[in-house]
């Protein structure tokens, strides 16, 4: 790490997730590290992270890039959900700009095992056409801001999980679940039963929080269409948990100090 005598290395982490949650508290204890967290300001009362905090959009890549120069930032982590994928092409290009290092955290994504029914796709609209020969009653872990991909499905009935409530374009038959993560199995085994659910459908998003979803519909055999992961920038590397991006970050200032 940086030697005292040197103004506080800026790392800031583009967040929203667990990860960047968990990585800006390690990082956030290094005296020698100034650590802003931006979030994009979706969700009404969000998680705050230890560190400085700013929240909203910063006007496209070259805005960031902009903010980047501004605040004397001296690397940044794309800590966002792994579907993030406008604020990742958005950082890929304010990094190079700027000429600001870049890493990517993104956890392991899900892996189907045995016993697995899965239907994996590349899109909500291909997810959307898969549906009605599967089922009728449809358990959407999507999020909110992509009902509109369902809206058209009449005939179906679904029940949305999202942590704030969603707004029109949505199914017409539809019942909202306020809720958030983590979710136990014995919870999801209840809640697939309550509801008659013969569908679910996820986004890849990996973790543990969300994962017991997959094990419940495995067990009452249930088919589930899961949305594959936008591929990264390319060329920006990646680490699959914070201790990894630590690390980078250590390397990083330290190979930067012995030049």
């Amino acid at each position: 790490m940086p030697d005292a005598a040197r103004p506080p290395r800026h790392v800031l982490i583009l967040g929203g997730t667990t990860e960047a949650r968990r990585l800006a508290a390690a990082l956030a204890v290094e005296p020698a590290l100034r650590v802003t967290t931006s979030l994009a300001g979706r969700v009404a009362a969000p998680r705050l992270p230890a560190g400085e905090v700013r929240i909203g959009g910063f006007g496209g890549p070259e805005g960031q890039a902009r903010w980047l120069r501004e605040h004397a930032v001296d690397a940044l982590i794309d800590a966002t959900h792994p579907f993030a994928d406008t604020i990742s092409h958005n950082a890929a290009v304010a990094a190079a700009t700027a000429h600001v290092p870049l890493l990517a955290l993104r956890r392991p994504g899900w892996v189907p095992g045995p016993g697995d029914s899965w239907h994996q796709v590349t899109s909500l609209d291909e997810a959307a056409a898969a549906l009605p020969a599967l089922g009728t009653r449809i358990f959407l872990t999507t999020g909110r801001m992509g009902l509109a991909h369902f809206a058209h499905l009449t005939g179906l009935w679904f029940l949305v999980r999202s942590v704030d409530a969603p707004e029109p374009p949505h199914p017409p038959r539809m019942t909202t679940l306020l809720d958030r993560g983590p979710f136990t199995l014995d919870g999801e085994r209840q809640l697939l039963r309550d509801h008659r659910i013969d569908v679910l459908v996820t986004k890849d998003s990996g973790a543990a929080a969300t994962a017991a979803k997959l094990t419940a519909a495995r067990e009452a055999g249930l088919p589930v269409v899961v949305v594959r992961r936008p591929p990264l920038p390319e060329g920006v590397p990646v680490a699959a948990d914070p201790d990894e991006a630590v690390h980078w970050i250590r390397r990083l200032f330290s190979e930067a100090n012995a030049r």
